[in-house]
């Protein structure tokens, strides 16, 4: 009876789930110390990000899917367009302006701005003007929105659409694309077909767990872990590096199979790791702000990387501070990281503002939209 009323309050709470918002949260702090080299939070070396942290957003997204979208897809795909795809062209227009300034000043990162930058590279690679570039994901993930509202409803009027059907086959699709990567068969124009059929049993995944597992995530914490850590060891010690790279669906070092294994061992151990924040009140109201506004870290927090790099620029000009502060480097390589005095201690630096002034540009924003709203609902009142 317990187990029900709990099914129900999430039924009907279903946009506001905090494991899951806590579990995105992990996401993107995992991707933001990724893009700094830091491996702080790889439970020594045992799950790398690049082995499954990408696939976190769209397992979450596919957990937050619903059916209904089938039976109204144009407002569905609408509202996609609404709160993916217009937010992260307007950003790309100010990171293209912002790239053109910047070249003017003497730094050589990123492209021009052009209609192909603003328009078609966001859905090639997405790293055209590169201050933005960990949100290449977006239009991915709008791309594999379209797809599976689509497929699902084909699969409908054929009387298919079964989740583990439907798992199977992407997973299936997934491995062909992985077994074909690994051989060099996907690149070039290749790249975009092979990132949509990589990436989509991972959103299958959130998918599959709300539908047919979740009821089962029952396992105490000890034995959870004991299982997804135990197999992970093993993995580790019997295949020669676990990483790989989502957006250029390279770098598969152990066959086919392998990465989606540690996509699925890396979500679990993370899943109950934010299922036990969860439960303690002020960290789980933390990480539940930093997960509803994950767009904003992805957008930004290379640029901020920037500023703080900009403050050592400025120390190394100024001050006796920095006087190694590699001045070409900063101009011409947007993944350098400085660090003070040799220590790695400086990633907290980066780490801190990556995550933290995104946070303060989402706030603001967030007032701004507010304000406007209560003018116009004052005038029209």
């Amino acid at each position: 009876m317990t187990h029900f009323r709990e099914k129900n309050f999430r039924e009907n709470n279903f946009s506001e789930i905090r494991e899951l918002r806590i579990l995105s949260a992990i996401g993107i702090i995992l991707v933001v110390a990724g893009h700094l080299g830091y491996n702080l939070f790889d439970i020594g070396g045992l799950f790398p990000y690049y082995s499954f942290h990408v696939f976190i957003f769209l397992f979450v997204s596919g957990y937050f899917y619903r059916r209904e979208a089938e039976e109204r897809i144009g407002r569905y795909l609408i509202g996609k367009c609404v709160t993916l795809l217009l937010p992260y062209f307007v950003w790309n227009l100010f990171y293209g302006i912002l790239s053109n300034l910047l070249h003017g000043a003497g730094f050589s990162i990123g492209e021009t701005l052009s209609l192909r930058g603003l328009f078609l590279s966001p859905f090639l690679d997405g790293h055209q003007f590169m201050y933005n570039f960990p949100a290449w994901f977006v239009p991915v993930l709008f791309m594999l929105e379209v797809i599976n509202v689509l497929m699902r409803k084909v699969l409908s009027l054929l009387r298919l659409n079964y989740e583990w059907l439907i798992f199977a086959g992407c997973l299936a699709a997934g491995i062909l694309t992985v077994w074909l990567a690994i051989g060099g068969h996907v690149w070039g124009y290749y790249k975009v077909p092979g990132r949509l059929l990589f990436m989509m049993p991972g959103f299958q995944m959130g998918r599959i767990y709300r539908e047919k597992l979740e009821d089962l995530d029952r396992l105490e914490d000890g034995p959870y872990f004991l299982i997804v850590m135990g197999i992970q060891v093993l993995i580790t010690i019997l295949c020669g590096g676990l990483a790989f790279s989502a957006v250029w669906v390279s770098s598969f070092a152990n066959g086919p199979l392998i990465p989606y294994l540690t996509v699925v061992t890396g979500i679990a151990f993370w899943l109950r790791i934010a299922r036990i924040i969860s439960g303690i009140p002020y960290l789980a109201g933390k990480m539940v702000y930093i997960g509803r506004n994950t767009f904003a870290v992805m957008m930004h927090h290379t640029l901020c990387f920037m500023l703080v790099k900009e403050l050592f620029y400025l120390c190394s000009l100024y001050t006796p501070l920095c006087r190694e502060f590699d001045r070409e480097m900063f101009f011409s390589e947007i993944n350098f990281v400085y660090l003070a005095g040799g220590s790695e201690a400086s990633k907290w630096l980066y780490l801190l503002a990556g995550i933290g002034l995104p946070l303060m540009i989402a706030r603001v924003l967030h007032n701004i939209g507010r304000g406007v709203n209560h003018l116009l609902y004052r005038r029209r009142g």
